[in-house]
């Protein structure tokens, strides 16, 4: 089984592309969910971001506002390195263990894991290869404007990531998401294809 990365930047495409892949039967893993269930209380990084960036942080009950977390950690830079450090390797040991599962069960000839980081967090180069979804910075900043972001806070999520030449350099596939959806749709419906050509092991 060919054990991809699903990456591009912040409102790139990338979790159209997933929902695609879903629908034509490839296993699809969702580090930010990952990320968000290890938040939650009782979970392993849940007290170690407390700790690091305040108690106050968390409600009555206890959960941690991630809205209010991300507008710290995306005014600094290092500060964003911390939570990275907190969550990225408890991250990948969730993930490799299921790609390996996912691996002993010869069920699929690939299996992706969708993350905005993936480059950026190093476990691309422990992956098969690389699909990147792009559109550009403009439709980026659109899109996030859309979602009630403000142009401020877009800006450094943007900012943040690598920028998406420098992805799509490393890029196995690319998607194109800056046409229609029936444009993107008719891509991964060719990779695929491609995928589907490789025997399950």
């Amino acid at each position: 089984m060919l054990k991809l990365g699903l990456t591009g930047g912040i409102a790139s495409g990338k979790s159209t592309v997933a929902a695609i892949l879903r629908e034509l039967g490839f296993p699809v893993l969702d580090a930010d969910s990952i990320s968000h269930r290890l938040m939650e209380p009782g979970q392993i990084a849940h007290d170690e971001i407390l700790q690091v960036f305040g108690a106050d942080l968390a409600d009555s009950s206890g959960q941690i506002d991630r809205h209010k977390l991300a507008s710290i950690v995306f005014a600094d830079p290092a500060k964003l390195a911390k939570l990275n450090a907190i969550l990225h390797p408890r991250v990948d040991g969730i993930i490799f263990k299921q790609l390996e599962d996912w691996q002993k069960s010869g069920a699929h000839s690939a299996g992706f894991v969708e993350a905005a980081l993936l480059i950026e967090a190093g476990m691309a180069a422990r992956l098969d290869g690389l699909v990147v979804a792009w559109c550009t910075p403009e439709q980026q900043l659109e899109r996030l404007r859309a979602r009630g972001m403000s142009e401020i806070e877009a800006q450094r999520r943007m900012a943040a990531q690598l920028p998406i030449e420098e992805k799509c350099k490393r890029a196995t596939y690319s998607i194109d998401c800056s046409g229609t959806l029936e444009e993107t749709r008719a891509q991964v419906q060719a990779l695929a294809a491609n995928l589907h050509k490789r025997p399950a092991n």
